[in-house]
């Protein structure tokens, strides 16, 4: 009896003590209204333009046209062979792609972080360059050079018949554009390792390989998982180069694009959009959850010496020629297309013109305009936003926390074709009644970029200490003045990536607003899509070109207002102090 009698006492003492610290929590939450209303339009806006166009995807392929539920919708695409070999196409292409793209990752995350070679500054500009462009560009390149007009099948191996539109196409442009992903992802992971445990194994006289192999490549680990399902994600919910380029090769994306566009099923688009969604929300979970528990980083906070990089010759030169050899084939690929916007017909009439400049400026000029608009509209929704749900995340303690930063996070593993089709289910009708207007895009805009803004948030607000944002608090003001004036500008850095991200994102948007554009409102990207349609591949390379142009102008001037700016403005009031 009394052993039995200790436990419980000190459970319901717990209990008890967990219990106090909720309501004390929920009081000091209802003395902050300004905090309680910012959680609620919060939750809000997450049901409104997350959960419930899942839920209206999940409704409409669960019940038929009277509403009543109904698996027979679900019995015929599933019986159906060729939408099942449809799914594992997809499955097979983004394994296929996850792999390629994160060796190339790594080769060149290692390269830039260990090796001390010629030319690392170039070589992180050619990893990152995928990112900033159009997401036809590559499979366009692909056309110029290998189709039956191709520079190099037609005009140097004078193959005519050449089919370049398949799986292998695909692959290679695919592993070209998410291979930067992997890049990001394991260069943050490889600079995170303390030089310190390297450098240990070399003084007893470990070889380099040695070292790669039982340090180095065991600590990579978690960041090598999770390139891989980054891009595995990337390659499943792609879906213009697929359009574009994959020929008889069907993914799901593409096929749920064709049948409510093409066929007019919407129900039948709605179960492959589910069938879509099932793979990319596991592997998110995948990442998410699971990765984040396992961490093999070496970080002690002890100070450490700056990192030496190798300068052996037989590992310098092999990861250089490597290097140089992916950097070149990507100069080729965009090269290729840069060239092809100022010659007259491709194959056929190399002489030069500005005709296709011409068109983008006159008949194409308003799709320009429009994306401008709308992406410069969505970008500071999208960052602030961001920052906000990182702050209620990490510094602040109310009920949901947990399923705020879930929800808000989902759009990351929810395909663009799958929330475009949640999109026209949901906001097509009373009371939400959004199609066709310029508010849906920019809100398919602000939810789809909006993980990239809460995931830099949330790890810059790990490192700040709670006690500046304390002693603010202490001194009287709000949440809302010590958000605005200590928090928001110790996340200046964060705030670029989140802007910089959603307007890029935003300018290059396809799969998510392919259903949501109308004729007031149709947008570059969807454009330059209707132009392969007809085979106006110049015109397209123009506008790819163009489009380009504007991003970079756009980063220089996000660059500008958000880091020097806001370095100007401290510098003046530090003086003035």
């Amino acid at each position: 009896m009394g052993t039995n009698a200790a436990p419980e006492t000190k459970a319901v003492t717990v209990h008890a003590k967990g219990s106090s610290q909720r309501k004390t929590a929920a009081l000091k939450l209802l003395r902050q209204p300004f905090l309680v209303l910012a959680i609620i339009f919060i939750f809000a806006l997450l049901a409104i333009f997350i959960i419930f166009p899942l839920f209206k995807i999940g409704r409409l392929s669960l019940t038929d046209d009277k509403g009543v539920f109904t698996l027979e919708g679900v019995k015929e695409i599933f019986s159906n062979r060729s939408y099942w070999q449809t799914f594992w196409n997809s499955i097979k292409l983004g394994l296929i792609v996850a792999c390629i793209s994160t060796f190339v990752g790594y080769i060149f995350a290692y390269a830039t972080t260990r090796v001390k070679m010629p030319g690392g500054g170039f070589f992180k500009s050619m990893a990152t360059l995928p990112i900033i462009s159009p997401p036809f560009i590559l499979s366009l390149s692909m056309i110029f050079l290998f189709g039956r007009q191709g520079l190099i099948t037609k005009g140097l191996l004078h193959i005519e018949d050449f089919d370049v539109y398949g799986l292998p196409s695909l692959i290679l442009v695919q592993s070209v554009s998410f291979f930067p992903v992997a890049y990001l992802t394991l260069t943050g992971i490889l600079e995170s390792i303390d030089s310190s445990v390297e450098d240990a194994a070399l003084n007893l006289g470990a070889s380099r390989w040695h070292i790669f192999r039982t340090v180095t490549l065991p600590l990579s680990v978690p960041g090598i998982a999770s390139s891989f399902l980054l891009v595995f994600i990337q390659s499943l919910e792609d879906f213009s180069n697929p359009a574009v380029i994959a020929g008889r090769y069907t993914t799901l994306a593409v096929e749920a694009y064709r049948l409510i566009t093409g066929m007019y099923d919407t129900r039948g688009g709605s179960i492959l959009a589910i069938m879509l969604l099932v793979p990319t929300l596991i592997a998110f979970l995948l990442q998410k959850y699971w990765l984040n528990g396992k961490s093999f980083v070496t970080v002690t906070g002890k100070p450490a010496q700056q990192r030496k990089k190798t300068s052996d010759p037989h590992i310098v030169w092999p990861f250089f020629v490597i290097c140089l050899l992916i950097s070149l084939f990507i100069i080729l690929l965009y090269g290729t297309v840069f060239i092809g916007a100022f010659v007259k017909t491709w194959g056929i009439n190399y002489h030069l013109t500005l005709d296709h400049f011409r068109y983008v400026f006159s008949l194409g000029w308003d799709s320009l305009r429009n994306s401008i608009v709308l992406s410069t509209l969505a970008t500071p929704i999208t960052g602030i936003l961001g920052m906000v749900i990182a702050y209620l995340v990490v510094r602040k303690k109310f009920p949901g926390r947990r399923v705020m930063e879930f929800t808000s996070m989902l759009t990351s593993a929810i395909p663009g074709t799958v929330l475009g089709i949640g999109y026209i289910l949901a906001f097509n009708q009373k009371p939400f009644l959004f199609t066709g207007t310029a508010f849906i895009l920019i809100m398919a805009f602000t939810f789809r970029n909006m993980p990239v803004g809460i995931e830099s948030g949330t790890s810059t607000l790990m490192q700040i200490d709670k006690s500046i944002e304390e002693a603010s608090t202490s001194l009287g003001a709000g949440s809302g003045s010590t958000f605005l004036k200590i928090t928001l500008p110790l996340l200046k850095q964060a705030f670029f990536s989140g802007l910089v991200y959603s307007f890029v994102r935003s300018m290059t948007a396809v799969s998510s607003i392919i259903f949501l554009v109308s004729p007031r409102w149709n947008v570059a990207t969807t454009r330059i899509f209707s132009l392969f349609e007809i085979s106006k591949y110049s015109d397209a390379a123009a506008y790819s070109i163009i489009m380009i142009a504007v991003i970079l102008v756009a980063i220089s001037i996000l660059n500008f207002l958000v880091l020097k700016g806001g370095g100007k403005k401290q510098q003046k009031e530090g003086k003035r102090a």
